[in-house]
C-alpha cells in the first residue's frame, strides 16, 4: 500500500461532498447513532461503483452518453429531493431527539442512494484505481479489491469523524431554534449546489 494512494484517498474522501453533507446533517439533527449509520450507508453506496469499475461496466458508462446522462440526472433529482425534504420537514432539524428519530434502514438507504446516484464516483474509480494497478500485474483483481476496500474503510472513518463532530456540538445549537432553522437552510442549499454542480459534469 503506497503512501501516495493513502494521501490521495484521504484528500478525496475528506473533501466535502454529498456524503459528508448528509452525514453532518444526520449527526447534527439526530445525534451520534444517526451519524454513524449515515456514514455506513454512504460507504455501502460505494460498492456498486467499485463493482462496476472492476467488472468493466464503468467503461460502458464512460463511453455511453445516454447512460451517463441518465445516471447523472437521477442523481441531480435525488439531491434536489433531499433539499426539498430538508426544508419541508420541520422535524429534520429539531430539538426533540426521540420525536425525530428515523429507522436505521431508512438512514442507510438514503446514504446508499446519495452515492449510487453519483456518476462522478464511478468516474473517479475509473481514473483513480488504474494509477495504482499495472496492466500486466498477475494479481490485478485482488489488488483492485484491496485498494477499493481501503478506500471504503477510510471513507467510513472520515465520514464517521465528521458525523461525530457534528453530534458533539449538537447540544450547543439545538437549544437555539433560529440557529437550527438556518442550519437546515444551509444543508438544503448545499444539496441544491451539489446537484447544480453535478448537472454540469461532463463525461
Amino acid at each position: 500500500m503506497s503512501i501516495a494512494f493513502l494521501v490521495t484517498t484521504l484528500v478525496v474522501v475528506a473533501t466535502p461532498g454529498t456524503g459528508v453533507i448528509y452525514t453532518l446533517s444526520e449527526g447534527l439533527s439526530r445525534g451520534r447513532r444517526a451519524s454513524l449509520v449515515a456514514a455506513i450507508g454512504c460507504t455501502l453506496g460505494i460498492v456498486p461503483h467499485m463493482a462496476a469499475t472492476i467488472t468493466g461496466l464503468a467503461a460502458v458508462l464512460h463511453t455511453s452518453a445516454p447512460a451517463f446522462q441518465t445516471l447523472k440526472y437521477l442523481g441531480v433529482a435525488y439531491l434536489l429531493y433531499m433539499a426539498w425534504a430538508t426544508l419541508k420537514d420541520k422535524n429534520v432539524i429539531a430539538v426533540e431527539t426521540l420525536a425525530t428519530s428515523r429507522p436505521a434502514t431508512r438512514v442507510i438507504m438514503s446514504g446508499i442512494l446519495i452515492n449510487i446516484l453519483n456518476p462522478k464516483l464511478t468516474m473517479f474509480f475509473v481514473a483513480f484505481l488504474p494509477q495504482f494497478v499495472t496492466a500486466d500485474e498477475p494479481d490485478s483483481l485482488p489488488r483492485m479489491l484491496e485498494l477499493s476496500a481501503v478506500f471504503m474503510l477510510l471513507t467510513l472513518v472520515v465520514f464517521a469523524a465528521y458525523g461525530l463532530f457534528a453530534a458533539s456540538v449538537r447540544d450547543h445549537v439545538t437549544s437555539r431554534p433560529r440557529v437550527m432553522a438556518w442550519i437546515g437552510r444551509v444543508f438544503a442549499g448545499s444539496f441544491v449546489a451539489l446537484g447544480a454542480r453535478l448537472a454540469f459534469v461532463d463525461q
